[in-house]
């Protein structure tokens, strides 16, 4: 089965992240990463997932021309995840939905850790747009840009962890790591901090490889 990842912004480095981890996750599965060379370097609120759409949807015809099976949107905003999915003819996926939907059938509330505060409010509305507002105790920014995260240097991820555990803090049983370029942390951040961790990247394969092999005609 063929996954296509499809990174909205235009840093080749967070593409290659994000494959990594999906390759890891499902190593049985064929992981392609497509990056929207035409989109912003980094999606942080709105603005700037208003301003990849065009790619991401260009994109998403580039992903079934090469054979996906699934198509999956590598930004935990979900960028273009509703019009990808009115216009694909395979199952579209978005990391943050993986990441919360995972989260909720774990059982308990979770919070999510984002990087800045302006892209809070896309992530809330994600969250109640899906019905899963009542297991979700809070989004929490960081603080941290898109690309300091995806970078990982120490100062970031010590910050991180931080973040990590005043969130499980508040009450949560489960934390979401709510950016693209944190899914290559996962084992780290959750080393330094003993809180379990839920990487919307790997979750999403997961997911992806159930849709496929649940749709798919069975032979004989």
């Amino acid at each position: 089965m063929h996954l296509v990842y499809i990174n909205p912004n235009a840093t080749q480095a967070m593409t290659d992240g994000v494959v990594a981890v999906a390759r890891a996750a499902v190593p049985h599965a064929n992981v392609t990463g497509l990056t929207n060379t035409d989109g912003p370097p980094a999606i942080e609120g709105p603005q700037d997932g208003a301003a990849a759409l065009e790619g991401v949807l260009r994109l998403v015809a580039t992903a079934q021309s090469i054979g996906a099976d699934a198509i999956i949107i590598a930004c935990f905003d979900d960028t273009g995840l509703a019009q990808a999915r009115a216009v694909a003819t395979c199952p579209v996926l978005g990391i943050g939905q993986a990441a919360y939907t995972v989260a909720a059938l774990s059982g308990g509330r979770f919070s999510v850790v984002t990087s800045l505060t302006v892209s809070v409010p896309v992530i809330a509305g994600n969250i109640d747009a899906a019905g899963m507002s009542d297991h979700c105790l809070e989004v929490r920014a960081s603080g941290l840009a898109v690309l300091d995260i995806d970078a990982g240097s120490e100062a970031t991820r010590v910050q991180l962890a931080d973040e990590i555990r005043a969130a499980q803090a508040q009450g949560c049983r489960s934390v979401v790591l709510g950016c693209a370029g944190m899914a290559p942390l996962h084992a780290d951040l959750s080393a330094r901090t003993q809180v379990p961790l839920i990487d919307g990247v790997a979750a999403s394969a997961h997911l992806a490889v159930a849709a496929i092999a649940t749709i798919a005609p069975k032979s004989g």
